[in-house]
């Protein structure tokens, strides 16, 4: 524990674990680097020190939440922990935690809140080119709709925890949306054959040229 470049590491990982928790609470806005610097125990300069700015600071944060909501899936579908009367538990926290972070981050209107929605969608359509290949043909695409829809979901959460009765952002309010979500997934709401038709149906749509509104029109100003 005396050694420096352990204690270097030590702080980093506390200033970033601390700007996660004040992130997700107030925004990246309402969190000053005093504050972070703060809830970790460091001064300012040594935050500046490993990540040079907030929005540096941020950006990492926004690379470890993914990174490791992406490792908890992957343990979780790919190596059966979900089996493990001891790993859901363990890791609920966390993930409540990121998804309330996740959430003022992509709301807050920011080209980081841009990025980190391409990232995503990036990190999305890798995972399912890898492990669910079979289910689209469109990857991009159903990549993009399938992070759109869940952090829909997440950003709309005064509504939804309204409709369900119970904060979805507490362990119980959770565990319900999170078991109709399984509900939703693991049942098709289209057969087969009627979703071959509709795609059949809009393969001319393809080809159509968006019309353009009015008010994008370089000529209408002068109409």
């Amino acid at each position: 524990m005396g050694d420096p470049v352990f204690e270097d590491l030590t702080a980093r990982a506390r200033i970033r674990d601390a700007a996660i928790r004040l992130f997700a609470e107030g925004g990246t806005g309402g969190t000053t680097v005093r504050d972070i610097a703060q809830a970790a125990g460091v001064s300012p300069g040594l935050l500046r020190h490993h990540f040079g700015s907030k929005e540096a600071l941020r950006e990492a944060c926004d690379g470890y939440v993914l990174d490791r909501l992406v490792q908890i899936k992957e343990e979780l579908l790919l190596e059966n922990k979900m089996a493990s009367p001891g790993f859901l538990p363990s890791v609920h926290p966390t993930i409540l935690l990121f998804y309330r972070y996740v959430t003022r981050a992509l709301l807050d209107g920011s080209p980081r809140a841009a990025a980190l929605f391409d990232d995503m969608v990036l990190l999305t359509e890798q995972w399912i080119g890898k492990n669910a290949p079979d289910v689209t043909t469109d990857y991009r695409g159903f990549a993009a709709v399938l992070v759109g829809m869940q952090s829909g979901i997440l950003a709309m959460h005064d509504h939804v925890s309204r409709a369900l009765g119970v904060d979805i952002f507490t362990a119980g309010g959770h565990v319900r949306m999170a078991g109709a979500l399984a509900d939703f997934y693991s049942h098709p709401l289209l057969d087969p054959e009627f979703a071959a038709q509709a795609r059949r149906a809009m393969e001319p749509l393809q080809s159509t040229e968006t019309p353009t509104a009015a008010g994008d029109d370089p000529g209408a100003e002068g109409a």
